[in-house]
């Protein structure tokens, strides 16, 4: 296919330098978003009377079948065209002629690339934000299902204090919503159009460029022309919140990971998510956390790709940027595995409410209540604290529960322990004690629940926050 750019040009360009200049390989997937926003461009052309109206409506008319054609499966793609671009032009005047020459008028490629790829990463902000709409409209049902499963809460991975799986699970949901509040933020730096930047310093032709917008559905146009064509800043808010998420959903696979092992024994990952060894039969394991853990690295990399692209570009485009692209599909592409595999994963997994309970029972959780306890008593807290920790001392070496100990036992540690105490110390009035907003109370979780349910319905049906 000859160069469109080609007149300056004496020499054809190396077969070296083609194939390694080449971006259709993976550009191709926003010809979409080139031929829709070739539409748009090419109306407005005609509508300011820049081309003959009836070459704007053959233009029109033979990008419309070209993705028709797309839809259909039927459209080669030239694998041998310098990017997406290029193969589209090329295409819609071999099939309209003449006409298909006078697209381009008003454009550049740099402005175009930008076009295609704001229009495609809002699409990509708006598919993962639904992804994760799903994953937590899951957790409030586990939550509300698990409102009274006692466990341990851990810090430094030592059992800490008693809390419920539905508050441990609600502490997911706190980070998932702020996943969308990201992705939302990425799309609307994203949600400005480019179009009429030109190259890097606009056109002397009578562009409606607010039309383009209106045509394209974006809510406001870019303000500078060198901007315009040289800012990469949604994408690299696209990847930040993609590492961000990916983060999140590595901790939640760790903690399912270890959850799931004979040592805690307190989940049960179901059949169709896990995998067996070639050679141990005993073993079950939770591969689809452990790539999910794996591939979190791989987003972190794409957002340092990108980062590294762009740190050194003076304004304003240039073919480094190219590089843009395959980082963006590829952490969206992982985003796109790892948010639906986590979330039918979690669905079909067994949790062991027995098993939790009885863990935090053994892991003396309810030493700090043993502690408060004291100092409703008017003891000072320091004291309460040391009288507990010797009482931890002494059943640890028993091999025995604080619950275990006698109203004697206690009284010997310190005379204002009562027959009252033990009411005090159970995992159950514990856990129900902390009922302050953002407490694992039932009732407190209750409310953190309905919360975040009205905030669904507020992100319900695509409406964007």
């Amino acid at each position: 296919m000859a160069k469109l750019w080609a007149g300056r040009f004496e020499k054809p360009t190396s077969a070296l330098l083609d194939d390694f200049q080449s971006s259709i390989p993976f550009d191709q997937r926003l010809l979409e978003c080139d031929v829709t926003g070739s539409i748009a461009h090419a109306t407005m052309l005609g509508e300011q009377g820049i081309i003959p109206r009836e070459d704007a409506k053959r233009i029109v008319e033979g990008l419309r079948g070209i993705l028709d054609d797309y839809h259909a499966g039927t459209l080669t793609i030239d694998m041998g065209a310098e990017d997406v671009h290029m193969f589209v032009e090329a295409l819609l005047t071999d099939r309209i002629g003449e006409a298909g020459k006078r697209l381009h008028t008003g454009r550049s490629r740099n402005d175009q690339v930008a076009l295609d790829v704001r229009m495609y990463a809002r699409g990509a902000c708006r598919h993962v934000r639904e992804l994760l709409l799903s994953l937590l409209s899951l957790l409030s049902t586990l939550a509300k299902e698990h409102l009274n499963t006692v466990m341990p809460g851990y810090t430094h991975l030592q059992k800490a204090q008693p809390i419920t799986l539905a508050f441990h699970l609600m502490a997911y949901a706190q980070m998932f919503m702020r996943d969308v509040t990201r992705f939302e933020h990425a799309y609307d730096e994203a949600d400005a159009m480019p179009l009429g930047s030109g190259a890097l310093a606009g056109t002397t032709y009578p562009l409606n460029r607010d039309r383009v917008r209106e045509l394209l559905g974006f809510s406001r146009l870019t303000d500078n022309a060198l901007d315009g064509v040289s800012d990469r800043d949604f994408l690299l808010s696209f990847l930040s919140a993609a590492s961000i998420l990916m983060m999140h959903l590595s901790r939640f696979c760790e903690e399912l990971i270890l959850w799931s092992t004979n040592e805690f024994s307190t989940a049960v990952m179901d059949d169709s998510f896990a995998t067996g060894s070639s050679i141990m039969p005993q073993k079950k394991n939770p591969d689809a956390c452990e790539l999910t853990r794996g591939k979190t690295g791989r987003v972190y990399g794409d957002l340092m790709a990108l980062l590294t692209v762009m740190k050194g570009l003076p304004l304003a485009y240039n073919k480094d940027m190219q590089e843009d692209k395959e980082a963006f599909f590829d952490a969206y592409d992982t985003l796109c595995k790892c948010l639906p595999t986590f979330t039918e994963m979690l669905r079909t997994t067994t949790f062991r409410a027995d098993v939790m309970r009885r863990s935090a029972g053994l892991g003396f959780t309810n030493a700090t209540d043993l502690a408060d306890y004291l100092v409703g008593k008017g003891v000072p807290f320091r004291d309460a604290h040391h009288v507990s920790g010797s009482l931890v001392g002494k059943c640890v070496h028993e091999g025995r529960a604080l619950e275990d100990l006698s109203l004697e036992e206690l009284r010997a540690a310190h005379p204002a322990f009562d027959e009252d105490v033990y009411q005090a110390i159970s995992l159950e009035a514990c856990v129900e004690r902390r009922s302050l907003q953002g407490g694992p109370a039932p009732q407190a979780v209750s409310a953190s629940i309905e919360r975040l349910d009205r905030w669904l319905d507020a992100h319900a049906d695509g409406a964007e926050a």
